[in-house]
C-alpha cells in the first residue's frame, strides 16, 4: 500500500475484499487470526507430506500440530458437536442424580481393589477427580480405563474438605451414591457389592446420591 493513501481508500479496500461489507475492529482482528490459523494448516499439511525415516519425529509433529488446528478449527465453528463427540470415547461415564443443591464439588472415586473402598478415596482410589455442580448437575467421565473390574463412589463434597462428614453418630450429612446400586445400611457397602465389570468400551452408568 502505498504512503499517504487516505484512510477513506483503505477502508474502500477493504470492504471491496469482504463483498462490499465494512469490518469492525474486532471483525477485522478475528479476521486476520482465522487467515493465520488457515495459513499455518495449509503449510503444515504441506510440510508433514514431506516424511522419510529421518524426519519421522519432526512429521510426527507437524502431523500432531495439523490435528491440533484442525481441532480449534473445528471447535470454533462448531463448539456443540465438539461436546457431543466427548461423551462417545472410551471410558466410564457417570451420570450424577438427585443433587439437592449446586454447593460444593462432586467427587468421583474410581477403585480397583477393595483397599480403602470406599472412604479412603484420596488415597486408595485409582483414579478420582472433582466437578463443579451447575444447576444440580454433574457428570463424571473417566478415559483410558484398562478393562478390569472397578467399583465407584460418589460424594456431594458440599463443603469442599475432601471427605464425606458424618454427625456424631457416624452417619453421613452429605450426599453419597455408589455403583452397581450398592446401598449403606449399617455400614458402608463392600467393593464387592459395589463392583462391575468394564470391558475396554464405553459404559454408562447413573449414580443417584442418597443424603
Amino acid at each position: 500500500m502505498a504512503r499517504g493513501e487516505s484512510d477513506a481508500a483503505r477502508r474502500a479496500k477493504k470492504m471491496r475484499r469482504f463483498g462490499g461489507v465494512p469490518l469492525r475492529p474486532a471483525q477485522a482482528g478475528l479476521v486476520r487470526a482465522l487467515s493465520k490459523i488457515m495459513n499455518g494448516l495449509i503449510d503444515c499439511w504441506k510440510s508433514a507430506a514431506v516424511f522419510t525415516v529421518k524426519a519421522a519425529e519432526k512429521g510426527a509433529f507437524m502431523r500432531i500440530r495439523c490435528v491440533l488446528l484442525f481441532a480449534v478449527l473445528v471447535f470454533a465453528s462448531h463448539p456443540e458437536a465438539a461436546f457431543a463427540q466427548s461423551t462417545s470415547c472410551p471410558g466410564i461415564h457417570i451420570n450424577i442424580l438427585n443433587i439437592r443443591n449446586s454447593t460444593g464439588t462432586i467427587a468421583c472415586a474410581l477403585f480397583d481393589s477393595p483397599a480403602g473402598f470406599p472412604i479412603e478415596y484420596l488415597r486408595y482410589a485409582t483414579s478420582m477427580m472433582a466437578i463443579e455442580i451447575r444447576d444440580a448437575q454433574a457428570r463424571c467421565d473417566f478415559v483410558g480405563i484398562p478393562r478390569g473390574t472397578y467399583a465407584l463412589v460418589v460424594i456431594h463434597d458440599e463443603n469442599r474438605n475432601g471427605k464425606l462428614d458424618t454427625n456424631w453418630l457416624g452417619l453421613p450429612t452429605e450426599g453419597y451414591g455408589f455403583s452397581s446400586g450398592a446401598k449403606a445400611t449399617l455400614s458402608a457397602p463392600s467393593f464387592s457389592d459395589a463392583s462391575l465389570w468394564y470391558d475396554g468400551g464405553t459404559l454408562e452408568l447413573t449414580i443417584s446420591l442418597h443424603y
